[in-house]
């Protein structure tokens, strides 16, 4: 056999095997339902994003699916989270959109409490990064992030391990911010109803995608305004309109690590997940129906019509900045873990 006709023949069955995985993907999936289980309650900002992938990618799938949203709060998107890695089916049925909160929280939360590894679970894609902000209404007593380091205002929390708690309880502990804490709300529509009747002045660690398209009345009626940009890289949006971003007042190299760390999450800002177990063959296939709707005019349409920002990463670029995370320094990870853990 010559050297074009071996190199044929390996095309040729790469081609077939190709072929065929991609088939038994689509002869499983043909007939199915798969479920989208979405760990925050319904009518946030996090639970518009994965209504609008449900309502889109099982037209990409092949075999062409039936695909439902489930809600799944509780702990944080954590319950989602342990759902899909340890009591879902591991056939591939089973799609999770949990908190990015969810993936570093054995970083900088206490391990023994996390009952799945996010390292081991198989990422589909990634459906923004995100930039959070803390937002307050505008008859807090601090209008500025900088007048906030030295005037008390009332910051809400929907609780352990969520962004909404650990963003603002770290820039009060290493940039010295004036923030009361009322901790324990149900979710972050809680939180915001709250600042709404003003029982609380603001909140921090909120996505500003999600702000911005489920309350876009805050700030046009003059309700509330965004004090600061809680971010590495800050928002093209924000930036025009002067917001600041936290970074800018760290005053040593070894703040700026720990901040950075900890918004490190929000490059992975809406994680899509299949279980450690799921066949290669329907990961790879969800991975590219993923990334096909992020593609697909209708959901391009439907996003711009809810507001919604996409900014998509593909599964495999997800699963790499992940493990990348896992990977900083443990000085680093400790100091930033104590900057997360709220005063007594």
């Amino acid at each position: 056999m010559t050297a074009f006709a071996r190199l044929a023949a390996v095309a040729l069955l790469s081609a077939s095997g190709v072929g065929a995985r991609a088939q038994d993907a689509a002869s499983f999936y043909k007939g199915k339902t798969v479920t989208l289980v979405i760990a925050s309650a319904a009518g946030g900002g996090f639970d518009a994003y994965g209504r609008l992938v449900a309502r889109h990618i099982g037209a990409h799938i092949p075999g062409g699916p039936s695909v439902i949203p489930q809600n799944m709060p509780g702990a944080a998107g954590a319950n989602a989270a342990y759902y899909v890695s340890t009591v879902a089916p591991k056939d591939g049925t089973i799609l999770g959109a949990i908190h990015p909160g969810n993936i570093i929280e054995p970083i900088l939360g206490d391990k023994r409490k996390v009952r799945f590894d996010p390292n081991a679970f198989q990422y589909i894609g990634n459906a923004n990064s995100d930039v959070y902000v803390c937002v307050t209404r505008t008859d807090a007593p601090a209008k500025t992030f900088a007048e906030a380091l030295t005037t008390q205002i009332v910051m809400g929390s929907s609780g352990e391990a969520a962004s909404t708690r650990d963003f603002p309880v770290m820039l009060a502990n290493v940039l010295g911010a004036k923030f009361k804490f009322v901790l324990g709300y149900s979710g972050n529509s809680e939180v915001q109803l709250a600042i709404e009747k003003g029982e609380i002045h603001g909140e921090c660690g909120a996505g500003w995608s999600s702000v911005q398209s489920t309350h876009p009345d805050w700030f046009k009626s003059g309700l509330a305004r965004i004090l600061v940009q809680e971010t590495s890289v800050g928002h093209p949006e924000l930036d025009a309109m002067g917001v600041p971003k936290s970074v800018d007042f760290a005053k040593t190299p070894e703040q700026k690590a720990i901040l950075d760390l900890v918004y490190s999450q929000e490059r992975f800002g809406r994680p899509y997940i299949m279980a450690p177990e799921a066949p290669a063959d329907r990961v790879a296939a969800m991975r590219k129906a993923f990334m096909d709707t992020f593609r697909d005019p209708a959901f391009l349409d439907e996003a711009r019509k809810l507001n919604l920002e996409v900014s998509p990463s593909t599964g495999e670029e997800t699963q790499a900045l992940i493990r990348g995370v896992y990977a900083t320094p443990q000085d680093i990870i400790d100091k930033a873990k104590a900057a997360t853990t709220p005063p007594n």
